[in-house]
C-alpha cells in the first residue's frame, strides 16, 4: 500500500523514476478521428502506462513465510515404575520415527477468502529423543513452525501426541512475530492420541469476554467448552478431562453387607450438594449406589485435577504416617479396641517415647516405606508423633477454663460461638418431632459468675456468649447412643466475657432424648471438677465433630465443588473470570474424591473416630438445609453470629463484640484485601454494568451452579443475584474467601489442637455418672481412670492423630494467598499482573500485622504465658504441620 500511496502521490508534470524511459511518440491530427484534446490524449497516456507498470509491480506473489519458534516447557516425573521408563524409551524411539508431537498455531484471524480460522503448518517438536535422559524437573523442546506474513496474532495452538505416554505441559512460549512473545499457560496433561485422539487445544494469556472473542478463536473457544463438559454417559477413564455432577451415591458399600448400607446423599429426601460424576458401574445389590473404588486404586477426577507429583509424594508420606490403618493385622497383637490409656503419661509418651509395635518387618522393608522419621525399629518398632503445638508452650493449658474459652476464639473452630440472644436459649426443632425442648438452664445457674450483672444486663451489654450444638445432635442421639462404645449429648455451653477481653464458661447444658438435661457449672470441689471436665470433653466433642462435619467439610469442601465444576464446564480458559478463579480451584476436586474414598465413606476415618459413627454423613445434611451461601462471606457470618454489628465508623464497616477475637480481627484483613482485588479486577473487564448480563458463559456459570450443583435447594430465595459488577464482585470474594482463609483457618490446626486428644477429644465412650448410676462408684473411686476410659481407646487415639497430622500438612508445592503460579505471565494484561502485584503487597502487610499482633500483651486471647499465638491466617508457611499458611485453594 505504501507502494501504491507513493506512485499516485506523484506529480504527472515530474517524471517519476515508475514512468517507462521511451519517448511518447508526437500525436497527428486525423480528420477521420473524433477531435481530441492533445493535453487530455497526452494524461491518458500517462496514466496509461503507470496503470501498467503498477500491474507489473502489484501482481500478486506467493506470501512471504517466516519461521517462528516455539518452546514448550514439560515437567519431568522423577517417580517412575518400569512401565512409565520403558514407554518413555519406547517415545524416544518412535519420535525418531515419525511418531512424534505436532503443533500448530492458530491465528485470531480467519481467512478473509475462506471464512476459516488462519493457522500454520504442522510442525514437530525436534529435540524430544535427544532429551529423553534429561533428569531436570523441567524440560524445554522446541519446534520451528512455518507461518506466512498474513497470519496475524496467534491465539491459540493445538497439540497432537503421538507418543504411548502422556506428558504434562506447563507452558508455551513463541517467538518470532512483530507483536513479540507470546505465552500460553497451559498446566495440562496432554494425552496420547491412543486415549484422545482429537487435538488438544491451548489458549494464549489473552483474556477476552465472550463477545469479545476473536473470529478466529469462537469455535475453538466453544468446542473446548463442549469437551470439558460431556455428553454425561458412560464410565469415565482416568485420562479424561470431563466435569460432570452426580449425588453422594458411592459412600455406601452395600456389596459387603448391610451394615456398609447407607443413604444417598442429593435428592429431595436428603438434600446436598453435587460432586463430581465418576460414572462407574452401579453396585451389584443396589441400582442406585455406585460401585465402590478401594485405595490404593484412585477414584476418577478430571486428569488436570489430580495431585502435581510433589503434592503425591507428600501425601502419599503423610498417608504412611496413618500406618496403623494399614498395619492393623500386625498391631492386633499388640493393642485391643479396648486398649484405654493408663494414665496421661502414657498419652505424652506417643510423643516422646513412641508407641512399641511388633511390624514383623524387617529393617529394609521399613526403608522401602520410607518409614525413618516416622517408624524407628529399635526395640520392636516406635510409631512417634510430634509434639501438637497446644503442648509446646504449657502442657496443662488445656485443663484451664481460660484455654477452654479461648478455642472458641482462636482454635480450630472459631465459627461456631454466637452471642446469647435469648436466655433460656430456644430449639428450633419440630416439638410435634423432638418434643417441647425446654432448655433446663435458669439464671440461678449462671448470675453467680458475671460480676455483679443480671442475666438481662449482661446480654444488653454483649456480654454473654454461646456455643449451641443441641440441635445438631439431639435428632440423632438414640442411634449414635446405640452403637457400640458411642456415647454423646446435645451440649450448650455460656461464656461470660470479663472486662480484661478473655472468655470464662459459666454453664454447660447436657441434654437426651425425652428431654432429659442436665445442667453442669464451674467445679467447686474435687469432684465436682472431674464432672466439669467431663462435660469440657463432651462439649469439645460435639465441636470436634461440628468442626469436622459441617464448618470444615460442608461449608468449604462440599459446597464449593459445584462452583468448580460448573467453572471448568461454562468458563473458557481465556474467560477473565476463569484466570481468576484458577488457583482457588486448585487440587479441590481430587482432594473431596479422597475423602469420598477415605474419610467419609462408610467404616471410613470419620466414621471410625467420630462419635457419630455411621449417621456422621446424615448430621452433615441435616446441616446443609441451613446452609446459605449469602451468609458464608466473613462479615455477614460475624453479623449472624451477633459477633459484629455494622459500624460505618469502623475499619471494613464492622465492630466486633469481642475485640480481641483473633480468627475475626485477622480474618476481616484478608477479606478486605480479597475483596479489593477482585473488585479492581471486575472493574477491569466489566465497565458498563450490562456486561454482567450479557456475559453468557458466566451467568451459565452461576446458574448451573445453583440449578445444579445445588439444585436441593435451587429454589430458595437468598440466592444472590447476578446482575452487575457489584453482584460478581461480592460472590467472588465469597467463593476466594471460603477457599483460601476460611478453609485454612478451620484445617490446618487439627494436628496441633486436636493431636492431643484430651484437648479436643473426636469421641466419647462414656456419659457422665450421677450418684444413682451404676457406674458412679468407678468414677468416684478413680476419676481419672474414669476420664480416660471415656475417651478414645490408644488404637483410635493413634488412628485420629495420624489421619489428622496429614490433613494439617502443607505440601511443598504448596501455592499461598499472594502467589500464583507464572506470576507474570498467568494474564496478558499488563494491569492485572501490577493490580496483583500490589494485592500481594497488600496481603505480606497483613502477615506483618499478624506478627505484630501476636506480640501485643493486651490481646490475651493470642499472647501470654503459654498462650498459643494465633497464626492460621498468617499467609505464608513452610512445608509441613505449621499451625499457620493460608493456601489459595481447598488442597487437603
Amino acid at each position: 500500500m505504501a507502494l501504491v500511496k507513493e506512485i499516485m502521490g506523484c506529480s504527472l508534470t515530474n517524471k517519476s523514476p515508475f514512468l517507462p524511459s521511451t519517448n511518447l511518440k508526437p500525436i497527428t491530427h486525423n480528420p477521420n478521428q473524433l477531435s481530441v484534446n492533445p493535453k487530455r490524449s497526452i494524461q491518458t497516456l500517462v496514466k496509461a502506462a503507470i496503470s501498467e507498470d503498477l500491474a507489473k509491480l502489484l501482481k500478486p506473489e506467493k506470501a512471504v513465510t517466516f519461521t517462528v519458534r516455539a518452546v514448550l516447557t514439560v515437567r519431568n516425573n522423577h517417580q517412575q515404575d518400569f512401565k512409565d521408563t520403558l514407554l518413555k524409551k519406547l517415545d524416544a524411539f518412535a519420535d525418531q520415527i515419525g511418531r512424534n508431537v505436532v503443533l500448530n498455531i492458530h491465528s485470531i484471524d480467519v481467512d478473509p477468502k475462506t471464512r476459516v480460522a488462519k493457522k500454520s503448518k504442522d510442525s514437530v517438536l525436534k529435540d524430544w529423543s535427544q532429551k529423553t535422559n534429561v533428569k531436570s524437573e523441567k524440560v524445554n523442546y522446541t519446534a520451528d513452525i512455518l507461518v506466512d506474513s498474513s497470519f496475524g496474532i496467534p491465539g491459540a495452538i493445538t497439540i497432537v501426541n503421538k507418543h504411548q505416554k502422556e506428558f504434562y505441559l506447563e507452558s508455551v512460549t513463541i517467538e518470532g512475530f512483530a507483536c513479540g512473545p507470546v505465552y500460553f499457560p497451559c498446566k495440562s496433561w496432554v494425552q496420547s492420541t491412543n486415549d484422545h485422539p482429537n487435538p488438544r487445544v491451548f489458549f494464549s494469556n489473552q483474556p477476552y469476554l465472550p463477545h469479545q472473542t476473536p473470529a478466529g478463536l469462537k469455535i475453538l473457544r466453544e468446542n473446548e467448552l463442549r469437551d470439558l463438559r460431556g455428553d454425561g454417559k458412560g464410565v469415565r477413564k482416568l485420562s479424561d478431562r470431563i466435569y460432570d455432577y452426580d449425588a453422594y451415591n458411592d459412600l455406601g458399600n452395600p456389596d459387603r453387607g448391610s451394615e456398609f448400607i447407607r443413604p444417598i446423599l442429593g435428592g429431595q429426601r436428603i438434600p446436598y450438594p453435587r460432586r463430581c460424576r465418576t460414572g462407574r458401574l452401579p453396585s451389584d445389590t443396589d441400582i442406585l449406589v455406585e460401585s465402590r473404588v478401594e485405595k490404593p486404586f484412585p477414584l476418577y477426577v478430571p486428569r488436570d485435577e489430580r495431585f502435581e507429583e510433589s503434592k503425591q509424594i507428600t501425601f502419599a508420606k503423610s498417608r504412611l504416617k496413618a500406618v496403623l490403618h494399614n498395619l492393623l493385622p500386625s498391631m492386633v497383637a499388640n493393642i485391643s479396641k479396648k486398649h484405654d490409656f493408663k494414665g496421661f503419661s502414657q498419652i505424652e509418651s506417643l510423643y516422646s517415647d513412641g508407641l512399641p509395635l511388633k511390624f514383623g518387618l524387617q529393617d529394609d522393608i521399613l526403608k522401602k516405606l520410607r518409614l525413618p522419621n516416622l517408624v524407628s525399629s529399635q526395640g520392636g518398632g516406635l510409631l512417634k508423633y510430634d509434639i501438637p503445638k497446644i503442648l509446646s508452650k504449657d502442657k496443662f493449658a488445656w485443663l484451664r477454663d481460660d484455654e477452654f474459652a479461648r478455642q472458641a476464639l482462636a482454635g480450630v473452630n472459631p465459627v461456631s460461638i454466637e452471642k446469647l440472644k435469648v436466655f433460656p436459649p430456644v430449639s428450633q426443632l419440630d416439638p410435634e418431632i423432638y418434643g417441647l425442648q425446654e432448655s433446663a438452664l435458669k439464671e440461678e445457674h449462671i448470675s453467680g459468675y458475671l460480676n455483679g450483672l443480671t442475666v438481662q444486663q449482661a446480654m444488653e451489654e454483649n456480654k454473654l456468649f454461646i456455643i449451641d450444638h443441641h440441635d445438631t445432635y439431639l435428632p440423632f442421639l438414640d442411634r449414635i447412643n446405640a452403637l457400640e462404645g458411642r456415647k454423646a449429648y446435645a451440649t450448650r455451653t455460656i461464656f461470660y466475657l470479663n472486662p480484661s477481653g478473655t472468655l470464662k464458661p459459666v454453664a454447660i447444658e447436657l441434654s437426651l432424648p425425652r428431654n432429659l438435661k442436665r445442667v453442669i457449672t464451674p467445679p467447686v470441689d474435687a469432684t465436682s471438677n472431674w464432672t466439669w471436665l467431663l462435660a469440657k470433653a463432651h462439649v469439645c466433642c460435639n465441636d470436634s465433630g461440628v468442626h469436622q462435619l459441617v464448618n470444615h467439610w460442608l461449608r468449604t469442601h462440599a459446597t464449593m465443588e459445584p462452583f468448580i465444576l460448573s467453572a471448568h464446564r461454562h468458563l473458557s480458559a481465556m474467560h477473565p473470570i476463569y484466570k481468576l478463579l484458577d488457583p482457588h480451584m486448585r487440587y479441590t476436586l481430587e482432594t473431596n474424591a479422597i475423602a469420598r474414598q477415605n474419610l467419609i465413606n462408610a467404616d471410613g476415618v470419620i466414621e471410625q473416630g467420630f462419635t457419630p459413627g455411621r449417621y456422621a454423613m446424615e448430621i452433615s445434611a441435616a446441616a446443609y438445609k441451613n446452609w446459605r451461601f449469602d451468609l458464608e462471606g466473613l462479615p455477614a457470618d460475624l453479623i449472624r453470629r451477633g459477633m459484629a454489628i455494622r459500624d460505618p465508623s469502623q475499619p471494613h464497616g464492622l465492630k466486633l463484640l469481642i475485640n480481641d477475637y483473633p480468627y475475626a480481627s485477622d480474618g476481616l484483613l484478608i477479606w478486605e484485601a480479597i475483596q479489593n482485588w477482585v473488585q479492581t479486577y471486575v472493574t477491569q473487564y466489566y465497565p458498563d454494568p450490562s456486561l454482567v448480563s450479557k456475559d453468557r458463559e458466566l451467568q451459565a456459570w452461576y446458574t448451573e451452579s445453583i440449578n445444579v450443583g445445588h439444585v436441593d435447594i435451587c429454589h430458595e430465595t437468598w440466592w444472590p443475584t447476578l446482575a452487575n459488577p457489584a453482584d460478581l464482585t461480592a460472590i467472588l470474594t465469597t467463593i476466594i474467601w471460603l477457599a483460601s482463609a476460611q478453609h485454612a483457618a478451620l484445617n490446618f490446626g487439627q494436628y496441633p489442637y486436636s493431636g492431643y486428644i484430651p484437648n479436643l477429644p473426636p469421641l466419647m465412650r462414656r456419659l457422665i455418672p450421677d450418684e444413682t448410676d451404676p457406674e458412679y462408684t468407678s468414677f468416684f473411686e478413680d476419676p481419672q481412670s474414669y476420664f480416660l476410659s471415656a475417651l478414645p481407646s490408644m488404637l483410635q487415639s493413634t488412628k485420629y492423630m495420624a489421619v489428622v497430622d496429614t490433613l494439617s500438612t502443607h505440601s511443598p508445592d504448596e501455592e499461598y494467598i499472594g502467589e500464583r503460579q507464572q506470576t507474570d505471565t498467568w494474564t496478558g494484561d499488563a494491569e492485572m499482573v501490577e493490580a496483583f502485584y500490589m494485592f500481594s503487597m497488600e496481603i505480606k502487610r497483613i502477615e506483618e500485622e499478624i506478627e505484630r499482633r501476636n506480640r501485643d500483651t493486651g490481646l490475651k486471647n493470642r499472647c501470654g504465658a503459654g498462650v498459643l499465638p494465633y497464626e492460621l491466617l498468617a499467609p505464608s508457611s513452610q512445608p509441613g504441620v505449621t499451625c499457620r499458611g493460608v493456601p489459595n485453594s481447598v488442597s487437603i
